[in-house]
């Protein structure tokens, strides 16, 4: 079996309607990792009939599956996206390119939404919210905390982040800010995900998902 260039890890929890797509729509030399998180449908099955690596993680959280995808992969750039068809993996260029080249160590895609009904209102409102907390406080130039996102593998290992609910997009921001990464962002499309988000699709999703980002927020010591 060659070896990929980018093992791209998509945490995936009831997302069988939208596998078929997004392994069809993988680079050339990327190879999706697909972390079953506790699925009730067939997402694991379909992702293997398409081609992807499947782990399991029965913790449940987005961190968890997000971290044992990274503990599986092997390629020397890993990317991270959501398996909902919200972003299309034939973007994922737009955050791998920068990183393989060397210009940035921690590159992240900032969602532009391509409709009305692509990111729900409470979820955009708190993401504006936190976004203005991260520059505030920690100092890094963002304005999402987007899931598409990529970095080197080892190095991502280094970092030995911990959480393994919501926090974890934003830990790994703030860790590698603290070992000095060049931390950039780009503008990646949004779209209407397939199915509801078991994150921000919901209110108690959402404010679970800034209780445990502030939380890591407090922890941010000031210069």
């Amino acid at each position: 079996m060659v070896q990929p260039r980018v093992d791209v890890i998509f945490p995936c929890l009831n997302e069988e309607g939208s596998l078929p797509w997004i392994m069809s729509r993988l680079p050339e030399g990327y190879r999706a990792i697909v972390v079953d998180n506790g699925s009730t449908d067939r997402s694991a099955e379909v992702a293997r009939e398409h081609g992807a690596v499947v782990v399991s993680e029965a913790r449940r959280g987005f961190g968890s599956a997000a971290h044992t995808g990274l503990l599986a992969a092997s390629a020397p750039t890993v990317a991270f996206c959501d398996a909902d068809s919200s972003m299309d993996p034939a973007d994922l260029p737009l955050v791998v390119d920068p990183v393989e080249r060397g210009d940035v160590d921690l590159m992240l895609g900032r969602r532009r939404p391509t409709s009305a009904r692509s990111w729900p209102l409470h979820a955009r409102a708190a993401n504006l919210a936190l976004s203005f907390l991260i520059r505030r406080r920690a100092h890094v130039d963002i304005h999402d905390l987007g899931p598409m996102r990529a970095g080197h593998r080892e190095r991502l290992l280094a970092l030995d982040l911990q959480d393994r609910r919501s926090g974890y997009p934003l830990e790994m921001v703030l860790r590698a800010k603290a070992e000095g990464w060049r931390i950039e962002e780009t503008d990646t499309p949004y779209t209407e995900r397939v199915g509801r988000s078991k994150v921000t699709g919901t209110l108690k999703g959402t404010v679970v998902a800034i209780q445990d980002m502030s939380r890591l927020l407090r922890e941010v010591r000031r210069p």
